[in-house]
């Protein structure tokens, strides 16, 4: 093996790729492992898998125990895992297969990183792996995850350069980190001030992969299985005190037509051209009845809102029937703002539109046909008989659990007259149903009742587990009333949340371990767990959320009240003053190192001294050329010259243990002292010897 020039590599016999350096490809592959962690719930697992693998290739080929494959098996490889590739994707193409497709492009990288230039090469695509994974997580533990691996790159690049500099792992990241001090102000400044318009287009990054949360069908059992996830739904925060718990009813969408066991809705929605990405709806404070809603991605375009709002915000649009709708699927998190009125939901129906909530099929449920056939000879009026069903729900032993039996055939019959135990869907199916067969337009109303207080009751935290299913029931002089059977059977659901109504059969998180909710009676995990989502909710608002709007907003405030305009002059005049200070404070840094070194000193006093003489320092000159040009210039210094430039050399150069003690100290200012003296006895002469052969001439 034999070095390679300027960067300690070796190359192996046999092969012309230089091999990297041992540490420098361990730093990139530990980069390498921590972007992929980012990606792993959305990834295949072959496709991590595959990932694995071929940079566990690279780095026994490192170690020698392997070779990395010649140009034929690298062909065969790149096919294989593309046409898998091709196979699971199935002709989508979204920005996340694109993102998939890019990860395994990047794996693939890892057979022939064997060059200084594949490093680079490498290095610059994992950088950019880093901006894809904001893409799908913008939370603050992610960004420090990408700012980490980010460094451990960086690391891996100077390693690169300096493989045999001791302790360089220990410079590097103090190197890294006297940049991060330099440029932290001025990244914030431009944070704050530079620009943000809207993007001109919008691609969604729909996966057709399946999300936690509602849907757009209702069966029996779909909610009970939501019930068992603590994922975030969205955060709300509020102008005034929080709502009462019973009354966080956040309608979501309307289930109008039952098919068999499955509620749908009975008609699609209009459709309306997607809109640009306007991710921010909030701006400014919130006034007295409004409140700010920061939903996760679900890649569907309905927003959750409570009873008698209004949008505030342009980037929901209201519908005929009281609901609120996204311009296109939130494929991201989104922000938007409403307002209270005070009032429930009035959207009018004209007696031709109300048909359609009486649906009901053909056939199916005959003992629910005939208690609603009951209920209506005995109550003619829709209030009445709708409070007689609530008091057979709370007068008979009817139970709310997450465990429900499985409903055979004519499950509404089952629910109503045999098993008798359901959850909030089973209920509010059959609740539904009961009305329309009683000539009772109805219908089922489908998203989230409850939320938890975030730290110091600073805003509600709505999770999965809070996911709900009610009844709306059309009585003539009040419109849609809300009608919640499980407020009847489990109180406690309505009032306290699903913890405190299932809490006597154990069944709150069951399948979810790891959840902290789980443990509620641990009041410092509870702490612990609120404090990180208030970080992250904040990072989420103010920097994830600091778009266009917001930015105006906080420009608004300041004195003169900033536009568009006055933006752009401010940010250009902030890289100008960052760079003018960025330069100064270089060359102060450069002229500080330089007084501090006394041969650095002795050096321009050299430079100075020939620059009187008359003999000026060339760009980029060595010692010893200095010292030859002074030699022809001034023959009696020429010698004293030479040693000056012999000392400086071994100062830097040489292997002396006494390099850059006292003696060789010494010794330069003794022939600098020397060299003035000769050249200043030397000077006259060259004028002398002109002048008289211009007289003999």
């Amino acid at each position: 093996m034999t070095l390679a020039s300027g960067y300690g590599q070796q190359t192996l016999q046999g092969t012309e790729a230089p091999v990297l350096p041992t540490r420098a490809l361990i730093w990139v592959i530990a980069s390498f492992t921590l972007l992929l962690t980012p990606q792993w719930d959305r990834l295949p697992l072959w496709l991590v898998a595959s990932c694995i693998v071929l940079a566990g290739w690279r780095w026994l080929a490192q170690s020698g125990r392997v070779r990395l494959p010649g140009k034929w098996l690298k062909t065969g490889i790149m096919l294989g895992v593309i046409a898998v590739y091709i196979a699971t994707v199935q002709g989508r193409f979204t920005v996340d297969t694109a993102a998939s497709f890019f990860v395994l492009a990047v794996g693939l990288k890892w057979l022939e990183t064997r060059s200084t230039r594949d490093f680079y090469v490498l290095f610059f695509i994992l950088v950019y792996l880093a901006t894809v994974n904001f893409l799908f997580h913008q939370e603050i533990y992610w960004a420090v995850v990408n700012l980490v691996a980010v460094g451990l790159l960086l690391v891996g690049l100077q390693v690169l350069n300096a493989p045999d500099l001791p302790e360089s792992m220990a410079s590097g990241w103090r190197r890294l980190g006297t940049m991060l001090l330099k440029t932290l102000p001025i990244v914030v400044l431009l944070f704050v001030f530079f620009p943000r318009m809207a993007p001109l287009w919008s691609v969604p990054m729909v996966s057709g992969e399946a999300r936690s949360g509602i849907s757009d069908t209702m069966r029996p059992g779909d909610i009970s299985s939501l019930a068992q996830s603590s994922e975030r739904a969205f955060r709300a925060t509020f102008g005034d005190d929080l709502p009462a718990y019973r009354d966080r009813y956040w309608r979501g969408l309307i289930l109008d037509y039952l098919d068999g066991e499955t509620w749908r809705q009975g008609r699609n929605e209009p459709f309306r051209r997607p809109g640009r990405v306007a991710v921010d709806g909030g701006a400014g404070d919130l006034e007295s009845g409004q409140y700010d809603v920061l939903m996760e991605p679900t890649d569907e375009r309905w927003a959750f809102a409570l009873d008698g709002s209004v949008a505030v915000s342009d980037n929901v649009l209201p519908t005929d029937e009281g609901l609120f709708r996204f311009r296109r699927p939130a494929d991201s998190a989104v922000r938007y703002r409403m307002a209270l009125t005070g009032g429930e939901t009035d959207d009018a129906d004209a007696p031709q539109s109300l048909r359609r909530y009486l649906q009901l099929p053909s056939r199916g449920n005959p003992r629910a046909r005939a208690l609603a056939e009951e209920l209506k000879a005995d109550y003619p009026d829709s209030g009445a008989m709708i409070e007689a069903l609530m008091t057979r729900f709370r007068q008979q032993q009817y139970f709310y659990t997450l465990r429900p039996p499985a409903m055979p055939e004519d499950g509404i019959d089952a629910l109503l007259f045999d098993a008798k135990r359901g959850f909030c869907a089973h209920y509010a199916g059959a609740t539904t149903f009961l009305l329309r067969a009683a000539g009772v337009p109805a219908r089922v109303v489908v998203g989230y009742q409850g939320g938890d207080p975030g730290a110091d009751d600073e805003y509600l935290i709505v999770r999965q587990y809070d996911a709900h299913a009610w009844v709306e029931a059309w009585i003539d002089g009040e419109g849609w009333v809300r009608v919640d059977p499980t407020a009847a059977i489990a109180p406690d659901r309505i009032e306290s949340g699903l913890r405190d109504a299932v809490a006597g059969e154990g069944s709150f998180l069951e399948d979810d371990w790891a959840s902290p909710q789980r443990y509620g009676n641990i009041p410092m995990l509870q702490w612990a767990s609120l404090q990180l989502d208030r970080i992250n909710y904040q990072w989420q608002r103010w920097v994830v959320g600091y778009q266009g709007q917001s930015q105006m907003d906080l420009m608004s405030r300041l004195p003169g009240g900033l536009g568009l305009k006055e933006l752009g002059y401010a940010t250009a005049g902030i890289v100008g003053l960052a760079l003018l200070v960025a330069g100064a404070f270089s060359a102060w840094q450069v002229r500080r190192s330089a007084s501090r070194d006394p041969v650095v000193r002795l050096i321009h006093q050299w430079h100075r001294l020939c620059e009187r003489a008359g003999i000026p320092v060339r760009f980029g000159e060595t010692p010893a050329q200095l010292a030859e040009r002074i030699g022809s210039a001034r023959p009696a210094a020429a010698g004293t010259a030479r040693a000056f430039a012999r000392t400086v050399n071994k100062h830097y150069y040489g292997s002396d243990p006494d390099r850059g003690g006292r003696q060789s100290l010494e010794q330069m200012r003794r022939l600098l002292v020397t060299m003035k003296k000769q050249i200043s006895r030397d000077s006259s002469k060259p004028r002398k010897t002109t002048t008289r052969t211009a007289l003999e001439g």
